[in-house]
């Protein structure tokens, strides 16, 4: 399907979509927008495993592409554009020279904010129950809309985030004088004006945006929000989609309306190293996550060891002694197989 959107460079555009409904559906069912990264465009398939979990479902393409493979440059397969496409994304922010209206950033927020009053006006949709959820760059996408369209009832962005200029990589190569994104464009200036709940989903290993822009987003949100590092996760649509974490966490915000588990205060004393949890279900078991590198964290090496968990006064504890060298840590603990984190420590 295609839906209307704003216009670029004078001339009108659509949007290109997939739109699906669970199935026997009787009673209005909760619905989320879900935003590709780069190299992706609107998947059918993330649409149909949303609908399975019973919620509608609109998987859009921010960059004026179908989900039709074409031949391009070199031979390689490319994602064909369609007729009324808008602009395509240059680089990291490569068009802030641009007028605001005509920048990839400012066409991809309004798709996302537009996909929501879409599926909002859907009658079989219950319109206070809509989400978000976008990778990559969808997750950096998502993390600016979450400080400015607060109809959403829950956010998940995976992997993206915000201060993408502190990041050792790319990014901050890209970034370096580029005030249109430092001033304008920066998710940390609009964090703290988050309502909804927010799942934080990621890897330590991941190469794109470290653990430290990671946390300084999660901390800088203004609501509450649950972190879900899961080692050797990987990078990509597949893994995102993939993970129990994201379902699990839109599920019971709309049912219960909070978080499912909460993470409490961590850090270290006297050399011992601890995490604290609130949940009604029971932790299995808790992971402490940790490195004895330096350098950018997704090429450092983490290791995994089962610690001490026990219920203390109505909360879970999780504690070990601190390993000699550790530069940086978090405990993971389980239920059901889904996974929830503590907040990020670095240095020993």
């Amino acid at each position: 399907m295609y839906f209307d959107a704003l216009p670029y460079e004078g001339k009108s555009t659509r949007t290109y979509a997939w739109l699906g409904l669970p199935e026997n559906t009787k009673t209005k069912v909760p619905g989320i927008v879900l935003v590709h990264g780069g190299g992706g465009s609107a998947f059918k398939e993330w649409v149909e495993r949303w609908n399975k979990h019973g919620f509608a479902a609109i998987s859009i393409a921010v960059e004026g592409q179908t989900d039709r493979k074409i031949s391009g440059k070199n031979k390689k397969k490319a994602w064909e554009r369609h007729q009324w496409a808008g602009p395509h994304r240059v680089g990291i922010f490569g068009d802030s020279n641009k007028e605001l209206k005509n920048q990839w950033m400012y066409h991809a927020v309004s798709h996302t904010i537009l996909a929501n009053s879409l599926l909002r006006s859907l009658p079989e949709v219950q319109d206070e129950q809509v989400g978000l959820m976008g990778v990559s760059w969808g997750g950096i996408i998502s993390s600016i809309v979450l400080g400015i369209d607060q109809r959403f009832a829950f956010t998940i962005p995976v992997y993206g985030c915000g201060y993408l200029n502190e990041a050792d990589n790319q990014y901050k190569r890209n970034l370096v004088g580029n005030n249109t994104y430092l001033n304008g464009w920066e998710a940390g200036h609009r964090l703290d004006q988050a309502t909804m709940p927010v799942l934080w989903l990621s890897w330590p290993g991941d190469k794109h945006f470290p653990m430290e822009i990671l946390k300084e987003s999660y901390d800088q949100c203004g609501s509450e929000n649950m972190v879900s590092l899961v080692p050797n996760m990987g990078h990509g649509h597949g893994p995102a989609w993939s993970r129990p974490e994201s379902y699990a966490f839109a599920k019971w915000i709309i049912e219960d309306g909070t978080l499912w588990c909460k993470r409490l205060e961590s850090g270290i004393q006297k050399n011992q190293l601890f995490a604290k949890f609130k949940t009604d279900r029971v932790l299995e078991r808790a992971t402490l996550v940790h490195t004895k590198d330096s350098g950018f964290t997704g090429h450092r090496k983490w290791k995994e060891t089962e610690i001490r968990l026990t219920k203390k006064n109505g909360f879970w504890l999780a504690d070990w002694p601190l390993p000699k060298d550790t530069t940086g840590w978090f405990v993971n603990v389980e239920a059901d197989g889904l996974v929830v984190s503590s907040d990020y420590h670095s240095g020993s």
